[in-house]
């Protein structure tokens, strides 16, 4: 059975990937997201096994943010081996980033869903990982003139 790493940053980012909970049962998945009040319920629903979380951070506070990602990367690398997935597929964002690269660079296979909230511009993890995605998926037809390789599967709801 494939190992399948699920992972983006709270908010709507991990509303879009949820929607995706349909495929966690058919796979060896795992769920990393961000540590906040409104992600504790998660650990309950998917179990320690399946549920870890990295520190939440945010670029309006720049200088603590700078610290936290830093410290994401590091517990992505630890992670990662903890894990050992065959695929990564993440709706975003920085949180993602470190994991996609990670995986990449074990050949392991990035999916990479650009978030619904922008229909005309990239994000700037998204310009990131789109070089290194082995599947690059688009909510809005209009966002393949800004990623032309990508594929256009509409929206996750």
């Amino acid at each position: 059975m494939k190992k399948i790493l699920f992972i983006s940053s709270t908010g709507g980012h991990l509303t879009e990937l949820l929607q995706l909970s349909e495929m966690f049962e058919r796979y060896d998945y795992h769920v990393i997201t961000e540590k906040t009040e409104a992600n504790l319920p998660l650990e309950k629903r998917f179990g320690k096994d399946r549920f870890d979380t990295l520190v939440f951070g945010t670029k309006v506070h720049l200088f603590t943010y700078l610290f936290k990602f830093g410290y994401n990367c590091l517990k992505s690398v630890y992670l990662y081996y903890k894990i050992k997935p065959d695929y990564v597929i993440t709706t975003g964002t920085h949180t993602a980033v470190p994991m996609c690269k990670i995986a990449h660079w074990h050949k392991k296979k990035v999916i990479w869903i650009e978030t619904m909230a922008n229909a005309t511009t990239p994000t700037a993890a998204g310009k990131m990982i789109y070089p290194i995605a082995d599947l690059f998926v688009v909510q809005w037809e209009s966002m393949l003139e800004v990623y032309p390789k990508a594929v256009c599967w509409g929206w996750v709801f």
